[in-house]
């Protein structure tokens, strides 16, 4: 068995943000990842970190005001101010502990508008920003001589007397599975992208956090908010950054119209990233597209601006398609990218369940609501992966002792072999795609009513069938073939609470656009929406949105 003060399950920005927080206060800390910290999907974030810097005559208060407007006023306007209001601090800690952002002409930190903002207040490298980050934080805690459980898979969390006290993990060299107790658990595990298909998400992306957490008894708030990026890479999805438009790109149609100008004039390609998407569904849906695609045209830029600015992705489309974005257009098309809905926590990154706390994308302290800025994700990572250090650290202080609790372990274990022990059934590839290709159908760009209980009916007949799904490896060393099931029934679990958030909101607001209802109910849907599972059953209830100053009001581009 091992034990710690902080157990922090995600080494990517949010994990590792909060693990230098707790070394920092002196809390025997360790991080656990299925993956090489490094390998985390932050290392894919592209475009920036937004943060209103009063010495550049920027606001905070601005910024905040086109996060909430973003968030078709579904954010928590409490929660988005302690997020601007602390923005300006966090980045500049970054840049001294060594992220080289890019700087203008004068030398100072350089900044590129993305959408939804009113003034340029995202700060870059390049096209390399998360990954930038990430190093410079894992650099961190390498120095600060971290305790990393790197390649190890949490298959449950331990709950006693109502608080979490720890998980049960495999290691997944060996197999073996153990218990990490711990006194505050924090989740930073990412987001649920491979839920859908096609994603610009990693492989690794399959809602773990928010499945334990979930499953712990802790409620989802607001998981019919999917965010479609714009601009995914037609044919794989891979993610041609918004700095692309930060940049001055346009987007045009088939005709080689300009078409936002008919959809958002004032803030054209730089409108919300759901304005945008729907504008180009539109598009396509209407015949104007090109082989289920527009164009994302860089061409006025120059090859110098697009190689200095854009380098990966003039990388990206000349590996992958061939093209030179110098010299002509690119396709693309909305791709699912990022989920504004998570575990619910307070300012602190509390959740429902005590000692259990969450931060970044599995988590949702609402500060995205119904549809996220670009720029916003990097910044709620290491605002909140510090909060809820904070808190866990001040939790953990608290907590004398942690008893081992064997009998879980045991269960644990003989649930897994009856799972290595199956030798025939379906293949999980099989119900991942199933899965993936009815979510992308029934949850996307545009939903309705038919579309989403399709979608739901689909989820709940894969579930029934996970249990007869059987793997071909019985070996125990790094048996990834293991991994990839457990992950689908993560992932089925997260996606049904999608599908209960999606068909309880009867209205249309961010991400979330209903062509039966088109219209936003603020009278009866300027709510939160839960999901939980309360004595083994699903559980649909809702919140109030927490309002300070800015009332809703309609939403123009």
């Amino acid at each position: 068995m091992y034990e710690h003060d902080i157990l922090i399950v995600g080494a990517g920005l949010a994990g590792l943000r909060a693990a230098l927080e707790s070394i920092e206060a002196g809390k025997n800390t360790a991080i656990l990842s299925k993956v090489h910290p490094v390998r985390s999907h932050s290392c894919a974030a592209q475009g920036g970190i937004n943060a209103a810097l009063t010495d550049r005559g920027d606001d905070w208060e601005d910024h905040a005001f086109s996060t909430i407007k973003g968030s078709d006023y579904l954010a928590d306007q409490e929660a988005v101010e302690i997020m601007c209001r602390e923005a300006g601090e966090n980045l500049i800690e970054l840049e001294h502990m060594g992220v080289i952002f890019s700087r203008d002409e004068e030398g100072k930190l350089g900044t590129r508008r993305f959408g939804g903002q009113s003034v340029a207040r995202t700060f870059f490298v390049g096209a390399i920003t998360g990954s930038a980050m990430l190093h410079v934080l894992y650099e961190q805690t390498v120095k600060q001589n971290a305790q990393v459980y790197e390649e190890w898979f949490v298959t449950k969390l331990i709950i006693e007397d109502g608080e979490c006290r720890g998980v049960i993990a495999m290691d997944i060299h060996s197999g073996k599975l153990e218990i990490i107790k711990a006194k505050s658990v924090i989740l930073a595990t990412g987001g649920a992208g491979r839920i859908f298909e096609p994603s610009t998400n990693a492989l690794i992306c399959t809602g773990d956090g928010l499945a334990l957490a979930y499953n712990a008894g802790a409620s989802l708030m607001d998981m019919e908010m999917i965010q479609y990026h714009p601009t995914g890479l037609a044919g794989n999805g891979i993610l041609l950054s918004e700095g692309a438009r930060g940049e001055g790109a346009y987007l045009l149609n088939s005709k080689g119209e300009r078409f936002m100008e008919d959809y958002a004039p004032e803030y054209l390609e730089l409108a919300s990233r759901d304005v945008v998407s729907r504008a180009e569904q539109t598009e396509i849906n209407e015949g104007r597209g090109i082989d289920g695609c527009v164009l994302l045209d860089c061409r006025h830029l120059g090859k110098s601006k697009i190689e200095e600015r854009l380098g990966y992705l003039q990388e990206v489309a000349t590996e992958f398609r061939g093209i030179d974005l110098a010299e002509e257009p690119i396709p693309v098309k909305p791709t699912m990218h990022y989920i504004m809905g998570g575990v619910k926590t307070d300012f602190m990154g509390q959740t429902d369940v005590p000692g259990l706390f969450a931060a970044g994308e599995c988590a949702n302290v609402s500060v995205h609501g119904g549809n996220r800025l670009g720029a916003n994700s990097l910044l709620d990572t290491i605002v909140f992966g510090r909060r809820s250090a904070r808190a866990a650290i001040e939790h953990a202080s608290q907590i004398n002792s942690i008893s081992k609790n064997t009998d879980e372990l045991n269960n644990e274990t003989k649930r897994i072999q009856n799972i290595i022990n199956r030798t025939n059934g379906e293949r999980t590839a099989t119900l991942r795609n199933e899965m993936g290709e009815a979510m992308t159908s029934g949850i996307g760009v545009f939903r309705d009513t038919r579309s989403i209980e399709l979608a739901k009916q689909k989820v709940l007949n894969l579930i029934d069938r996970y249990e007869n799904t059987y793997i071909d490896n019985k070996g125990k060393i790094f048996n990834t073939d293991l991994i990839f099931n457990l992950e689908l029934k993560y992932m089925l679990d997260v996606a049904l609470t999608m599908c209960v958030g999606a068909e309880n909101r009867k209205e249309s607001r961010g991400a979330h656009y209903r062509t039966d209802i088109t219209e936003r109910d603020d009278q009866n849907w300027l709510k939160h929406t839960h999901v939980a599972k309360i004595d083994g059953e699903v559980q649909f209830y809702t919140s109030d949105v927490n309002i300070t100053k800015w009332k809703p009001e309609i939403r123009e581009y």
